[in-house]
């Protein structure tokens, strides 16, 4: 059965060192780590799930990301772009299902 409301799914920031980044979390926090790789760290806080991924020196870097999973993509992208946000390239077909990156009226990636 498909969600009604859109669900959070995780918050991703970008790092240039991401295992430092990750151990910052582990050890300071007491985050557990489900994956971590030079490029990506999956780190969970009770049923919260916050990645890291690494940040390319050339690369445009977000201040950070939140994932949400929603009923139908296509009204949902309509409705925040309506409001103001501004879609950061096309929405993508992945196997998981359809992707879109918007950056909210502060500029935030989501």
């Amino acid at each position: 059965m498909a969600a009604t409301t859109a669900t959070l799914r995780w918050v991703l920031q970008m790092h240039r060192d991401v295992p430092r980044a990750a151990r910052f979390y582990v050890e300071g926090l007491d985050f557990s780590v489900n994956v971590c790789t030079l490029r990506w760290a999956e780190l969970q806080s009770g049923p919260l799930k916050q990645a890291r991924a690494y940040a390319h020196q050339q690369q445009r870097v977000y201040s950070s990301m939140v994932s949400f999973t929603v009923p139908d993509i296509n009204s949902t992208v309509s409705k925040l772009m309506a409001l103001g946000a501004e879609l950061d390239g096309p929405i993508k077909y992945e196997i998981r299902g359809k992707v879109a990156a918007l950056r909210c009226i502060d500029g935030h990636g989501h």
